[in-house]
């Protein structure tokens, strides 16, 4: 429609969880059309990763990550599905992601995940050269 205007949605974050070949991906993802600031994902308990070697939860792109584009999204490898069912690990955990829009406003959001939905979800490794 010529002359209309057009409404931006303002930043949108949030942590996303993605299953792909046997591998989890934590995802990070402004889904707003404005930039965000001052991004921070806290976990409400420890996530370990790489086979349990690693606390994913401390990476300091969840601590402090100081901008996250419009549309961008930033994937993080928690660790192979098999390791980490194999793990007495819970399987269930939150997050409480915040950031500041460009006016300077605070926004947050609580998200919940239960990766326990994946135990039993079929995949075939493939190599990428195949």
């Amino acid at each position: 429609m010529p002359g209309a205007v057009t409404e931006h949605k303002e930043a949108d974050v949030i942590l996303d969880v993605e299953l792909e070949r046997g591998l989890f991906f934590l995802v990070l993802e402004n889904l707003g059309d404005e930039p965000a600031h001052s991004v921070r994902v806290r976990f409400d308990e420890p996530l370990s990763g790489l086979g349990g070697e690693r606390r994913i939860d401390r990476l300091q792109l969840f601590r402090r990550l100081e901008f996250l584009g419009p549309g961008r999204r930033v994937r993080v490898f928690l660790d192979r599905s098999a390791l980490f069912f194999a793990r007495d690990d819970p399987t269930a955990f939150g997050v409480r992601v915040a950031w500041r829009t460009d006016r300077g406003e605070r926004r947050s959001r609580e998200i919940r995940h239960d990766l326990a939905a994946y135990r039993d979800f079929p995949y075939l490794e493939v190599p990428d050269d195949a």
